[in-house]
């Protein structure tokens, strides 16, 4: 019996991480050839996803951008890492997902964007470390345009600081965004700080200091504006975390696991945060919270 089929998609997911062009092509035949080939069902569906990935892959192949940069979306948000170089973007993103990036006590170490995986409460977040964000990036110094490229299609931003800087040198950073028309969530993190003290109204990181590092991890959950929900199957124990915009409902949770669950979906019993008590049994409008483990009831 295969395994459910959520979590065959999050083993799928993890699989291609990393994985471009030829590469990536041989793992998602590879896949197809795993997947049980149902004629319907969610399992046709996962099959008609890796397909379209597929073809995908082959068709960015084809193509060679030499004037532009992007980066493929994974994960339930993408928060990118922006700071003048050598501000210890690179640092901060290794600590955060093992992710081996050169790091060097010069500028300009990292000269595309780098994507990395974290897991955050249960979920899949994407980070992207920004090369160092000149004076004149809105004019394309130092290839600046495909970077704010990169940068409006993120959902939030991690404006990093060494400490034992000027604060000033984030002045031109700040109005490069604003000249791109660039806005996102934001929060400003002091690096370093193992060396000197952090500025008043920033985040306090050392990547020596498992606990500021656990801030941040929380810092940017906040900046997702997400909620989780749990689900599990009735009976069972194991929940999987499921990420949501709120408000949203039980409908809205059912979607995410399939249409015809959406469709058959008649409520959920509750445990947490919205449910007067465990196990409650509620509707399809009901609007769940972050924490709230559900059961969802079909007809």
């Amino acid at each position: 019996m295969p395994m459910p089929h959520r979590t065959f998609k999050q083993v799928i997911k993890r699989r291609l991480v990393g994985k471009e062009g030829g590469e990536r092509v041989r793992e998602l035949r590879a896949i197809l050839i795993e997947l049980p080939n149902y004629k319907n069902g969610p399992y046709a569906d996962l099959r008609k996803w890796v397909e379209a990935q597929l073809d995908e892959t082959r068709g960015r192949s084809r193509v060679l951008h030499r004037d532009s940069l992007s980066v493929r979306r994974e994960g339930v948000a993408q928060i990118a890492f922006v700071g003048p170089p050598n501000a210890g973007k690179s640092s901060l993103l290794q600590v955060l997902s093992n992710v081996q990036i050169k790091t060097g006590d010069y500028a300009f170490t990292t000269t595309r964007p780098v994507p990395a995986l974290t897991r955050i409460r249960g979920v899949l977040v994407q980070l992207v470390e920004i090369p160092g964000l000149i004076e004149g990036a809105h004019e394309d110094r130092g290839g600046g345009r495909a970077l704010l490229g990169v940068l409006r299609g993120a959902d939030a931003i991690v404006l990093c600081h060494e400490a034992a800087r000027p604060v000033s040198e984030l002045d031109a950073i700040r109005h490069e965004l604003e000249l791109a028309g660039i806005e996102r969530p934001t929060v400003l993190v002091a690096t370093k700080v193992d060396e000197a003290p952090a500025p008043s109204g920033a985040l306090a990181v050392s990547v020596l200091d498992d606990a500021s590092v656990d801030r941040l991890r929380d810092a940017i959950w906040d900046l997702t504006g997400l909620i989780r929900v749990f689900l599990r199957k009735p009976g069972e124990n194991e929940a999987e975390a499921v990420a949501l915009e709120p408000p949203a409902t039980i409908a809205d949770v059912a979607r995410t696991i399939h249409h015809d669950v959406a469709e058959s979906c008649r409520g959920a019993r509750v445990w947490g945060p919205t449910a007067r008590f465990a196990g409650q049994r509620v509707g399809r409008e009901h609007v769940v919270a972050d924490g709230d483990t559900l059961e969802i009831v079909v007809r």
